[in-house]
């Protein structure tokens, strides 16, 4: 037996086993640490979505050469804003704070659409977080 560390080692068949270093835990302040807001109302948020979603979509065309506005409309619901582009769903943003399939939603988390009538299980981002659109394209909120 050897003592590395204040550790004893027990070797097997003379192999010296790796004794990981001890990893410091996170911190609460790290676990639980809020993304910083951006400081709108949910209407100007709400716009300032269709804005990024066209910006996202130059950003793409500019490659291709394609220059195009994007027609996208607002439907609201009972829980949910529906973001329709031209005839298909882009996604939905919660209007309101409470469950949705089982799982925490805030309002203005973005969801991904299951289908066209109603949003997926899981929250991609917010309408308020200050770097909100990391968590979307033109296409639709990102996949998980």
């Amino acid at each position: 037996m050897d003592i590395e560390n204040g550790v004893p080692t027990i070797m097997i068949n003379g192999i010296k086993p790796i004794v990981p270093k001890p990893v410091k835990p996170f911190t609460e302040k790290e676990l639980y640490q809020e993304p910083e807001k951006n400081g709108l109302e949910f209407n100007e948020a709400m716009d300032n979505l269709l804005v990024k979603i066209q910006e996202s979509y130059d950003n793409w065309g500019s490659k291709t050469g394609i220059d195009k506005k994007l027609d996208l409309k607002l439907q609201p619901g009972r829980k949910f804003v529906k973001v329709v582009e031209g005839n298909r769903v882009w996604g939905f943003v919660a209007k309101i704070d409470g469950t949705h399939k089982g799982l925490p939603m805030k309002q203005g988390d973005i969801l991904k659409a299951a289908g066209w009538r109603g949003p997926a299980k899981h929250s991609r981002g917010s309408i308020f977080d200050v770097e909100m659109h990391k968590s979307f394209s033109w296409t639709g909120p990102n996949y998980l």
